[in-house]
């Protein structure tokens, strides 16, 4: 870390009270953070977490995106904390001007992150149900609040960090879906519905001893809520391609999860948001394979021409309900589809 950049970050603390001056702050980067640097930060009064957004991602592609998201994810934290404060970081200090916040820091040990578990073996549907349970209960206090949407005007982040990078990025690879693909970009575009995270990923969800807490709100964005159920249950459709053993959890976990969010998530017919998110889903399966972000676990070409073979056909004529595809993919992993409401 530069001089100036730990003076940036001791003079942040200080003006908001989390260190005192002459402190001697020790500021320790933190490894996976691939659009921010987020450093561990010991003073004399504490520890705390600080997060400053990167102009250029840490990707291969060239991937850029607006440090303004520093804000929104700061302004999306402060929301969350009123609607689930268990279920979010303790939100402390912003300074705009610098692009950094300060948040409580969760100590590794007792706030394992859901990634490593799941991949790890650990497949427990209850987190998974915590998490729908979360995400529907900030979705349905976001709903249809004009005030709300006026303060997230960040379409263009949005599009820079999930439409363009996924959907769009997919479609110059895929020519014969880019119709298709253009075509969820513009409706997902489109819509004002209601406050989205936009990075619903396990790896940016705790498992701490008092339910998941939710991390990384950079693409936050007042917009259709579909991306986030869409985005969260690809995770747990492709975590059966390395975890094979695990898929009867990892489809329990998809279901819990879906069965708690439509409880919470009262704010509009489920047949329509149900079809949004099902029309999303095999396109964020192609995009991890074939975007700019492809996920790093599936590393040989057989487990992604299966991504391939099963996302295409389902992105050129979308399911209507996230079940049916849940049992094609056991159908596609070489098991027998299940029937509606039979147990697993």
């Amino acid at each position: 870390m530069s001089a100036d950049v730990r003076a940036l970050i001791t003079g942040f603390l200080v003006r908001h009270g989390l260190a005192a001056a002459g402190d001697a702050v020790r500021c320790l980067p933190l490894e996976g953070g691939v659009s921010s640097d987020i450093w561990r930060v010991d003073t004399d009064l504490g520890t705390v977490c600080v997060k400053r957004a990167l102009p250029k991602l840490r990707v291969a592609a060239d991937w850029r995106a607006p440090t303004s998201r520093n804000a929104y994810e700061w302004a999306w934290l402060k929301f969350a904390a009123r609607q689930a404060p268990q279920s979010v970081p303790t939100p402390l200090a912003h300074d705009p001007g610098a692009g950094l916040f300060a948040m409580a820091w969760l100590d590794p040990g007792p706030h394992p992150v859901w990634k490593r578990q799941l991949l790890d073996g650990q497949v427990e549907p209850e987190t998974a149900r915590a998490v729908g349970e979360i995400l529907g209960r900030i979705h349905f206090a976001s709903a249809h609040d004009p005030a709300l949407a006026a303060a997230f005007p960040t379409l263009a982040n949005f599009h820079a960090l999930r439409l363009e990078p996924y959907l769009l990025a997919t479609a110059t690879r895929h020519p014969d879906l880019a119709a298709r693909l253009n075509a969820l970009v513009e409706r997902t575009g489109s819509a004002q519905i209601a406050l989205v995270h936009g990075d619903v990923s396990p790896k940016n969800i705790l498992a701490g001893p008092d339910g998941p807490i939710l991390l990384d709100a950079e693409c936050a964005w007042y917009g259709d809520p579909a991306f986030d159920i869409a985005f969260c249950l690809n995770h747990l459709l492709l975590k059966a391609l390395v975890r094979p053993e695990r898929r009867g959890e990892l489809l329990a976990s998809f279901e819990a999860f879906a069965q708690a969010y439509f409880t919470e998530g009262r704010f509009e017919p489920r047949a329509g948001l149900e079809g949004r998110a099902a029309a999303l889903l095999p396109a964020l399966m192609l995009a991890r394979v074939d975007g700019k972000s492809p996920v790093e676990y599936l590393r040989d070409e057989t487990s992604r021409d299966t991504v391939r073979r099963f996302a295409g056909p389902r992105i050129a004529s979308a399911p209507r309900t996230l079940g049916e595809i849940a049992r094609d993919w056991l159908t596609a992993r070489g098991e027998p589809a299940a029937e509606p409401g039979t147990p697993r």
